[in-house]
């Protein structure tokens, strides 16, 4: 446990090294912070946070730069979670307001905004398909032998995906299908599009056997399909000094790899250090040897009244301002939220509504 004095040094030396990227001496300190210690008081707590292991000491310099617990301590102990402008709560509410018709459009825009204020790489995470439940799943005859499905979930999400058969289809059998599927599926899960269900089809429907199994093949693959990726602001995260190293831009072009394929979930799941509600931190260790190495991950769980609407992490270098990303994850998560009761206050007067009619 740090006394008072330790935490303000730490807290001043973490600031001005997120703020300078240059290692940070007592000088510093003493002459553009408010400490009202001397210069040989801040030498001797440096050197004992350093001891401590809070603070690193680089070889070409006198300076101290906080080592992977010193940003631990920061985040947990000493952060401000209300570093965010009015005019950057007047941006955020603005984009968050814009007309959403799918739960990929909110999480675009939430990676979008999150980007902007941060001014480091966002990635948004779609929710995956299976945990959705289905609301409507529709059919439209494209062709004599093509068709498109569109499944409709609960939760707002939208897929749509093309079959093509070897024989004709007519709008009869179309009609049909539509009838089938929903009557079977509406208001049951995803993962109820499986081989028992595809048996039922076939016991049900012997003359249009083939066109069935076309179906369900193809809508199970859409399913099962990874979570749609979003990317925003690498340009801005290049800019950093950190990434005139040739190894750590390396690492962060991996990094990027990763999360395009949907592998940066596994990260995000289970290497999280530091949690408080739907936001969490991740500090990689100085001691690891992988391509995280250099870089810290900010995610925000996108969930509004128990519906999972996707996953949101800004990607920075260590040296990121915790400050201002979870103060700007904090005020979206809040936003959606309030937004989300809205809605669902909205509908039950809707309903309540067309029921005493």
């Amino acid at each position: 446990m740090l006394d008072d004095r330790k935490k303000k040094i730490l807290q001043a030396i973490v600031e001005e090294y997120i703020g300078s990227a240059e290692p940070v001496s007592s000088k510093t300190l003493v002459e553009d912070y408010d400490l009202n210690y001397s210069s040989a008081t801040i030498r001797n707590e440096m050197a004992e946070l350093e001891k401590s292991g809070y603070l690193d000491k680089p070889h070409t310099s006198s300076g101290r730069v906080p080592s992977a617990e010193g940003y631990r301590y920061y985040v947990n102990e000493l952060i401000s979670n209300n570093n965010i402008s009015l005019n950057e709560i007047k941006y955020i509410k603005s984009q968050l307001e814009k007309k959403i018709n799918q739960i990929e459009d909110l999480t675009k825009i939430t990676t979008s905004t999150l980007s902007e204020i941060t001014h480091y790489t966002s990635v948004g995470i779609a929710p995956r398909m299976e945990n959705q439940e289905i609301k409507e799943i529709k059919f439209v005859l494209l062709g004599s032998n093509i068709l498109m499905a569109i499944i409709y979930t609960m939760q707002g999400l939208i897929k749509e995906t093309i079959i093509r058969f070897d024989e004709d289809i007519s709008e009869k059998q179309v009609k049909t299908l539509t009838t089938i599927f929903n009557n079977k599926l509406a208001g049951k899960p995803l993962t109820e599009i499986t081989t028992p269900f595809e048996e039922y089809l076939f016991e049900q429907m012997d003359s249009i056997v083939k066109v069935v199994k076309s179906i369900v093949e193809q809508l199970k693959r859409v399913i099962e399909e990874d979570s749609v990726v979003y990317m925003e602001g690498t340009d801005k995260t290049f800019e950093l000094p950190e990434f005139q190293k040739i190894d750590t831009a390396k690492n962060f072009m991996t990094i990027l790899d990763s999360a395009k394929k949907n592998k940066i979930t596994a990260l995000i799941e289970s290497k999280n250090d530091i949690v408080d509600e739907d936001v969490n931190v991740y500090i990689s260790d100085d001691s690891d040897d992988s391509e995280y190495k250099d870089f810290s991950i900010v995610t925000l769980k996108n969930e509004i009244e128990g519906e999972d609407l996707g996953t949101i992490a800004v990607i920075g270098p260590k040296r990121m301002d915790y400050s201002k990303v979870i103060s700007a994850m904090k005020f979206v998560k809040e936003e959606l939220r309030s937004k989300g009761k809205n809605k669902n206050k909205e509908a039950k007067q809707k309903n309540k509504g067309d029921e005493s009619k």
